[in-house]
């Protein structure tokens, strides 16, 4: 499934509707729209080969959790199209870029805007930190590190089966602090699994500021190389450049892709907030005004109504 506008144009798009809903809500993550706008638009407008969604435009309320006694339970991971030996799948494994990957759902068409109308709301599946049942979502990752090793257990099983889809994870920087993620691409590597690869959005930024502020991960390409991986490293603002590091080859190994990205590109007027960028959200409502106003002006959107707001 592709969509008829260009990646740009879907990243662009990521922006401005990540930006205006924030705008409206008093807050939002607006630094990951930054960094990880091309990188989600590359993956679902051109890198992924994914079949149409098989869920419903507009997202259902949540059904509640899994059991033998609740036949509607569903995963959102139907909204990356259907599970088909020939089709990759996707796991985003910071639960926290939901907003801004429900913003590329609607991009590319597999959600509608009112979807994020449901944002953070009570009873939807449109939730603020992803979960499984959300929107594009099909297993829980709201503890950093697990979305590789799922990942890659799925792609062992497929290589097994003969399957020809791939599995993508997208992945953050601040991952690398887990102990897990290192374990998952060492096992990868013993066990050859090269139907496996990894986008990794480092923007150097994370929930209690800078990343070397909280704990220092030195050379992280060079650490994945020791455990295993192949590693290209990209400009991530780059679409040419992150299609040339998505196809390197990685016979019998997982490839991870480093897409060294900027949590404000796009938005330079949050640099005043720098590095406490992880959740924005307005300090008065003359700051709100002063945000809108030059965020707006960068993206070359008009300000949003703030009588809007709410």
């Amino acid at each position: 499934m592709r969509n008829e506008r260009t990646t740009e144009e879907v990243a662009h798009g990521i922006r401005r509707r990540v930006f205006e809903h924030s705008m409206r809500n008093n807050g939002g993550y607006l630094s990951q729209a930054c960094s990880a706008a091309e990188q989600l638009a590359f993956l679902y407008n051109e890198a992924l080969h994914l079949g149409p969604s098989t869920r419903p435009l507009i997202p259902p309320p949540f059904a509640g959790v899994p059991s033998a006694d609740n036949p509607d339970y569903q995963t959102g991971a139907g909204y990356n199209g259907p599970f088909a030996p020939e089709y990759d799948r996707l796991f985003i494994a910071p639960a926290h870029y939901a907003l801004v990957a429900y913003a590329c759902l609607i991009e590319v068409g597999r959600m509608a805007p009112e979807g994020l109308e449901m944002f953070n709301k009570d009873g939807s599946s449109v939730e603020m930190i992803g979960a499984e049942h959300s929107p594009g979502m099909e297993v829980h990752n709201g503890t950093l590190g697990i979305g590789l090793s799922t990942a890659a257990g799925l792609a062992w099983g497929r290589a097994r089966r003969g399957e020809t889809g791939r599995v993508c994870v997208f992945m953050s920087d601040g991952e690398v602090q887990e102990g897990q993620t290192w374990e998952a691409v060492q096992a990868a590597a013993h066990h050859r699994i090269d139907n496996l690869w990894a986008l990794m959005d480092v923007n150097r930024q994370q929930c209690d500021g800078a990343m070397d502020d909280v704990m220092e991960v030195r050379d992280i390409a060079e650490k994945f190389r020791a455990f295993g991986a192949v590693v290209a490293e990209c400009d991530a603002h780059d679409l040419d450049a992150l299609r040339e590091a998505a196809a390197t080859p990685h016979p019998g190994r997982p490839l991870i892709v480093l897409a060294h990205s900027s949590p404000t590109q796009g938005m330079e007027f949050l640099r005043r907030r720098f590095p406490r960028l992880h959740y924005v959200r307005f300090k008065s409502e003359e700051e709100r005004r002063e945000m809108n106003e030059a965020i707006a002006a960068e993206l070359g959107i008009p300000p949003v109504p703030l009588e809007e707001a709410h």
